[in-house]
């Protein structure tokens, strides 16, 4: 299974000082950093876009931004994200009118494609041809559109149909984790982990980071013993 990854959400950042957030996430041991790209269409709140993407890019140097494109068209914002210095590029399948098209466009652009699920959207609806072709797979735990939602435990069975069908995906969550409900995300079997206001509103966000951390390498060793 591949490592743990912990990826905090900006959307819980301050955004005013958006660079400097970054660079104390990454002081705390966060490898990742979730870009919450809103278009105002796709959900309803506009959040920020390439421009703010590529400053923050130029202000942390080997900055990874795991760009979670919550827009209508993804298609349309590849080149301008990948301009912009974005890591991985991770839209919605929902959104999504050829993703293969999209995958192969964004590999062509030499990032890591990633496909996300809404809370709605069964697990199926990744085929076996969409799940091989992407790098990563986000299981939306939390309506898409705003951040520090409560978790919600029905996707959770979602993560563990995917891991099933492949097992050296990258596998992501998102919405509503943090300490009290990582244990579940890592014994379905995700990797990625995506948290917003559990880590940005910290006394020490280091803690966390740590905590989510060691709790999927806990799991991993569990599942690998069996």
């Amino acid at each position: 299974m591949p490592r743990a990854i912990i990826s905090p959400s900006v959307l819980a950042s301050d955004f005013g000082q958006l660079t400097a957030e970054c660079k104390r996430m990454i002081k705390g041991g966060a490898e990742w950093l979730h870009m919450d790209v809103m278009d105002g269409h796709f959900v309803p709140n506009i959040t920020m876009g390439a421009p703010v993407l590529a400053c923050v890019s130029k202000g942390v140097p080997g900055i990874f931004m795991d760009c979670h494109m919550m827009v209508a068209q993804p298609e349309k914002w590849v080149d301008d994200i990948a301009d912009a210095g974005g890591s991985l590029y991770c839209f919605h399948l929902e959104a999504a009118s050829d993703p293969l098209a999209i995958i192969d466009h964004i590999h062509q652009r030499k990032m890591k494609a990633g496909v996300a699920i809404s809370p709605d959207t069964p697990s199926t609806a990744i085929t076996d041809e969409i799940g091989h072709a992407a790098d990563m797979l986000l299981v939306m735990t939390v309506y898409p559109g705003r951040g520090g939602q409560k978790f919600l435990d029905r996707c959770v069975p979602k993560v563990a149909e995917l891991r099933a069908r492949f097992p050296d995906k990258d596998i992501e969550v998102d919405g509503g984790v943090g300490p009290k409900t990582i244990d579940v995300c890592a014994e379905a079997g995700s990797n990625v982990i995506v948290a917003g206001t559990a880590i940005f509103n910290a006394p020490e966000p280091e803690k966390v980071i740590s905590l989510l951390k060691s709790t999927v390498d806990a799991a991993q060793a569990k599942a690998a013993a069996k």
